[in-house]
């Protein structure tokens, strides 16, 4: 048994109390449906043949009859309630694991992805895989107990009868395939579309202010009208596909009943068979084309399932490209000594070096800035540090550890990151702040807003603390998101810090309370600015400048002045209007 199919019957491990229960009601809906149709034929080719018509045994064969209806309603109503519900409980365990294995992926996996398709897996795939695991295996078990057990009742009837019955099935069992075969590559499209279309949404959605800003609603319509047709066009082929399905069978239904019907009564015609054999025929053909629906539905939602399980595991399979060591070891007590030795690093194999040669010893407590032209790896520099991105050559070190032998969590707890564009989450000011520490006390939170002079603008807000800041901050002012930032980094307490731009986009009365923030905040960590605005660097132990070549100089504020190089070039350029 491959990994795959392993991995998709192992959903029921949790449920099989309730999946053997649900397999149990099936096999009585299917008991009874064989029974009914021989309770008709008891009727019709015993009872009523005698004279005088015992309608007391009618009454007791329909009492039969009806208590067989009132079990079957019971067993329906099991399986369509708790059969469904263990559906749900799978796909709830699946949705799980899909959104765990998310957080595992690296920077790397999210650069060449769209979120629409990602969320397209985590919802519509999911869904449609549910419906496999329910259905699936009770339409089987119904399928094959209806099919075997009108067979052999027939066959006892009449087998010349039964066979030209089911001689029918070959020609069906090749129609179906080769529309499964259709239908198969059919949903595997709508699924990429309806993904095409979810990406489309977010993608809009999100930056709505911007389309707004420049007018080009219609522009953005247009777009999603081309998602939207070519999802159109996928559905088309799928339900061309599903209508031969249909229909095909349908048709070969439709004449199995009328060589039932012709056969039947020239049997009769011969003294073979009795009419009430017929009609037990009749009754077992719409028992027999039951089956043949159940098995539409199984084959419909087989190829649904499956892709969605295709689509599942294509990314339950990726694993990772930056990973704990067996080995790996906390990283406690942090002074924050940061050594980069001979550190290289390219995106993948076909890719230039975006950082070549780097040779760079932080000592704890040093305050250290990143300037250089756009692209010249500044951020892809401080990226290596929490393992963002992994080397592709040489080592960075913490105090004396190799970041590769200590278990991400662990470092990645002892470097706080404060970004230009700032991620805040949907909820309160509160809940935003205790991210940084998610067991935090009220008191805690406070005083890091206090220490990031966030505490008095959140007095001022409408519920204080508790105030909603709508999805990713909507409602606070660039310089307001930026302390809450800060807040978030002062309640985590790390050794080692980041500022990546932090105030390039601010305006200079909020840039210089900011920066009053940020100062604060750096006292007494080791910390990496990367710096647009040079005037917030003057004060920095060290500036390094970055080219493509790597670190081309470094030293002060006027020690890099003197040398009349590129960071005089670009500190002139920025002061000489």
């Amino acid at each position: 048994m491959n990994n795959r199919v392993r991995k998709f019957f192992s959903y029921y491990k949790p449920y099989k109390k309730l999946f053997f229960a649900d397999m149990g009601c099936a096999l009585v809906v299917a008991g009874i449906s064989l029974a009914l149709p021989l309770l008709t034929r008891q009727i019709t080719n015993t009872i009523l043949l005698e004279t005088p018509i015992p309608f007391n045994q009618i009454f007791i064969v329909g009492a039969i009859m009806a208590g067989l209806a009132c079990i079957e309603f019971a067993a329906n109503f099991f399986i369509t309630y708790k059969g469904h519900l263990m559906g749900v409980y799978m796909e709830h365990d699946m949705r799980n694991d899909l959104f765990s294995h998310y957080q595992k992926l690296s920077f790397s996996f999210y650069d060449d992805q769209k979120t629409g398709i990602l969320m397209s897996r985590l919802t519509n795939d999911l869904f449609s895989l549910s419906e496999l695991y329910h259905h699936g295996p009770e339409d089987v078990v119904i399928s094959l107990i209806k099919f075997i057990g009108a067979f052999i009742i027939l066959f006892s009837i009449n087998p010349y009868l039964t066979l030209i019955v089911f001689a029918t099935l070959p020609p069906m069992v090749i129609f179906a395939y080769y529309c499964n075969v259709k239908m198969k590559k059919a949903y595997r499209q709508n699924r990429k579309r309806v993904g095409e279309i979810n990406a489309r949404i977010e993608d809009n959605l999100s930056g709505i202010r911007v389309v707004k800003s420049f007018a080009n609603e219609s522009s953005e319509i247009e777009k999603f009208d081309i998602e939207n047709n070519n999802y159109v066009n996928s559905k088309r082929n799928s339900y061309y596909a599903m209508a031969q399905f249909h229909s095909g069978l349908g048709a070969f239904i439709t004449f199995l009943t009328v060589i039932v019907v012709v056969a039947g009564s020239l049997f009769i015609g011969n003294g073979i068979i009795v009419i009430g054999d017929l009609i037990t025929f009749i009754l077992y053909i719409s028992n027999f084309t039951d089956p043949v629906k159940k098995l539409i539905n199984f084959t419909e939602q087989f190829q649904e399932g499956v892709t969605g399980f295709e689509r599942f595991m294509e990314i339950l399979e990726i694993e990772p490209d930056i990973q704990d060591k067996k080995d790996a070891i906390d990283l406690n007590d942090v002074e924050g000594h940061v050594l980069f030795n001979n550190v290289g690093f390219r995106y993948n194999e076909k890719s230039d070096y975006v950082l070549k040669n780097i040779n760079l010893d932080v000592t704890p407590g040093q305050y250290i800035a990143l300037v250089g032209s756009s692209g010249a790896g500044k951020t892809t520099l401080c990226s290596l540090i929490p393992r963002f991105y992994e080397v592709s050559e040489g080592s960075i070190l913490i105090d004396g550890y190799d970041i590769r032998d200590v278990k991400m969590k662990s470092l990645r707890s002892k470097v706080g990151i404060v970004q230009q564009d700032v991620y805040l989450f949907t909820g309160t000011i509160l809940e935003n702040i205790r991210y940084g520490k998610p067991d935090a006390t009220d008191e805690e939170i406070v005083q890091a807003a206090k220490n990031a002079n966030a505490h008095d603008f959140i007095l001022d807000l409408p519920d204080g603390y508790d105030t909603d800041i709508g999805q990713r901050g909507v409602k606070l002012s660039g310089g307001q998101k930026q302390r809450l930032a800060i807040a978030r980094v002062f309640l985590k307490n790390p050794p080692i810090l980041i500022f990546d731009e932090a105030t390039s986009a601010l305006d200079n009365e909020s840039e210089k309370v900011v920066q009053d923030s940020l100062e604060s905040l750096a006292r007494n960590r080791t910390t990496f600015v990367i710096a647009h605005r040079l005037s917030t660097i003057r004060n920095a132990e060290r500036i390094l400048v970055l080219s493509e070549e790597g670190i081309v100089e470094q030293g002060t504020h006027e020690e890099l002045l003197q040398l009349n190089k590129t960071y005089a070039t670009l500190y002139n350029m920025q002061f000489s209007k």
